[in-house]
């Protein structure tokens, strides 16, 4: 039991350090993961991170850098001991450094000028006090930037298809080459073992390809932007010689005469020669640069075929000209002659031609006045005819005046006026149709028909008196006068006679006969020949008289209720937008109309 007891304080006094090992356990600060990939330029400085934070009792002892091999094996770089200071190993003595002073601390190593052989794979060896060694592995990828060149070729114009321009790189990894131009050719990219990168613009040279843009471009991932080489195509011509003659009207006398020679042509012809056909130049004549000039005075011996040569390096251009020169001048015999003539000619066709535009331009501004002046009057024109129009609009709504120009609306009530004095006649003489019927007609019993306060005949029960039926019809008709008087409208509205009814006309036209006929009525006089239309007669239509005077009755109430108001124990018409409503003591008939 007591080595069983021994056996377990052992476990628990290992498992208790342990703990203490793993609370007491510090960490890399940078860089976080075990295995790290950097990238560098050559020839610029690379940095290798390693920063290691202790934890309480914990203590850096020592750091070492070690570069892995190829073959597998580690080659020392570099060792800094905590007492003992750094050492540095074999070809990398004095090629790389500690970033810090105190390399316990901060680890970090720096290769101040890199260098392709520097790329592989790095390990940063941490050992400590009491937790023992820690590592780090950096694998660092070096890039050479390219260096470029661009190689022109000088083209001749007339050459066959062939290389303009030729462009290599070499760079880590290989470069991407290509051509910046508008020229029509076409480009070949090339690489050699060594990693280099060439590019070959080829195309047919011609002369209108001379300084046209050839630029190369170089792409490499350790460059933001593509890196430009600026070129322009050379295309070689050979001179187009001409001359330019300062005048054509060579005479005798004339001075500083002079003939220009342009050779044109790439490169630019520096030699200029001047030649006369079959002889040599006059005496008196200097070449200056492109210029042959006369030193003197011009002669008739100085007339003849003058030939300019261009040189330059490529070829050779010539060209010819006839001097001739003349006893007068052309121009001034032109001047005193007919040329005159012809100036005058054009000097008055010039004349007639202004003439011709200041006239159709005062014509044209005439027109636009007038037309402005028209539109002036014609609006004033507008505007007065438009207020006298508003002006009797006014004068038709204040008007006390009967006016025969009326609406269909005020025929309508013309026409309920009519149908009461109608029935104020039906009511005063009533007429049977037949013995046996009770709604009256020229057959009807001779005491009459009895009616209500519209025209329209009453239906009786035989029980009922005679003196009974007689009040009644006589307060019937009272009631109808008293409607009568109250009503403003009446058949002396002013209608056009096509739009009053045929017995209103007749009215109007007698002068009266409407109250004969009225005392026919009560008389006893049948009023079966009374017409309310041109094309309508009792003889025709005898039957339809009964029909009509019922339709005449149901029209009468029909218009009281829809046209008439009865206020203050008077009739008064309904209000109408499109009424022209006249005083209820308007003028009698045949007064004339009153504009105001």
């Amino acid at each position: 039991m007591a080595v069983l007891w021994t056996r377990w304080d052992t476990l628990t006094l290992l498992l208790v350090l342990v703990l203490v090992v793993v609370f007491v356990r510090g960490d890399f600060v940078e860089p976080p993961q075990p295995s790290t990939s950097l990238r560098s330029v050559a020839e610029s400085q690379t940095r290798l991170p390693c920063h290691y934070q202790v934890e309480q009792e914990q203590k850096v002892v020592q750091v070492t850098w070690y570069k892995e091999l190829w073959d597998g094996g580690k080659d020392q770089i570099i060792t800094a001991h905590f007492t003992d200071g750094h050492t540095e190993f074999g070809r990398y003595s004095g090629r790389v450094k500690f970033e810090s002073s105190t390399p316990t601390e901060n680890s970090a190593l720096l290769i101040p000028s890199t260098e392709v052989s520097d790329e592989g794979s790095y390990t940063c060896h941490i050992s400590t006090f009491p937790n023992g060694n820690f590592e780090r592995h950096i694998t660092l990828t070096v890039w050479v930037l390219p260096i470029s060149s661009l190689d022109p070729v000088v083209l001749v114009e007339g050459q066959s298809y062939r290389t303009a321009a030729s462009c290599r790189a070499v760079g880590r990894p290989p470069p991407r080459l290509s051509w910046d131009t508008a020229l029509p050719g076409q480009s070949q990219n090339r690489t050699s073992e060594s990693g280099s990168v060439s590019t070959y613009f080829s195309l047919h040279p011609l002369r209108s390809m001379n300084g046209k843009q050839l630029d190369c471009l170089v792409w490499h991932p350790g460059l933001e932007q593509p890196r430009r080489i600026p070129h322009r195509l050379v295309v070689q011509y050979p001179p187009d010689a001409t001359i330019a003659p300062a005048t054509a009207d060579w005479y005798v006398g004339l001075e500083n005469a002079e003939l220009v020679c342009d050779g044109g042509g790439f490169p630019r012809p520096q030699n200029i020669n001047w030649t006369r056909k079959g002889e040599a130049l006059p005496d008196g004549t200097v070449v200056v640069g492109r210029r042959l000039v006369f030193g003197r005075a011009l002669r008739l011996n100085d007339s003849g075929l003058y030939e300019c040569v261009v040189t330059n390096n490529v070829g050779v251009g010539r060209t010819e000209y006839m001097f001739t020169v003349t006893e007068k001048s052309f121009l001034k015999g032109e001047i005193t002659g007919d040329n005159l003539l012809l100036i005058i000619i054009c000097a008055s066709a010039g004349v007639l031609v202004l003439t011709l535009v200041v006239v159709v331009l005062l014509v044209n501004r005439h027109h636009r006045h007038r037309n402005k002046k028209l539109e002036m009057e014609l609006s004033e024109k507008t505007e007065e005819i438009n207020s006298l129009s508003r002006q009797t609009s006014f004068r038709r709504l204040n008007s006390v005046s009967t006016d025969p120009r009326v609406q269909p609306e005020d025929y309508a009530l013309l026409r309920v006026d009519s149908r009461i004095k109608n029935s104020q006649m039906s009511l005063e003489r009533p007429i049977y149709k037949g013995s046996q019927s009770t709604l009256g007609g020229k057959w009807g019993p001779p005491g009459g028909v009895d009616v209500d306060e519209l025209g329209r005949p009453v239906i009786w029960h035989d029980g009922l008196r005679g003196s009974e039926l007689d009040g009644e019809k006589e307060e019937r008709r009272r009631r109808v006068e008293s409607y009568l008087k109250s009503s403003n409208m009446s058949l002396d509205s002013g209608l056009p006679s096509s739009l009053v009814p045929l017995k209103a006309q007749q009215d109007d036209c007698t002068g009266g006969a409407g109250e004969q006929d009225g005392g026919r009525l009560m008389d006893g006089h049948s009023p079966h020949q009374e017409e309310w239309g041109p094309g309508r007669s009792v003889q025709e239509e005898p039957e339809d008289e009964d029909e009509d005077d019922g339709s005449s009755s149901y029209q009468l109430s029909e218009a009281l209720t829809n046209h008439f108001y009865y206020s203050n124990g008077q009739l008064r018409p309904r209000p109408h937008s499109n009424a022209i409503l006249l005083h209820p003591r308007g003028h009698r008939p045949h007064t004339g109309i009153t504009n105001t």
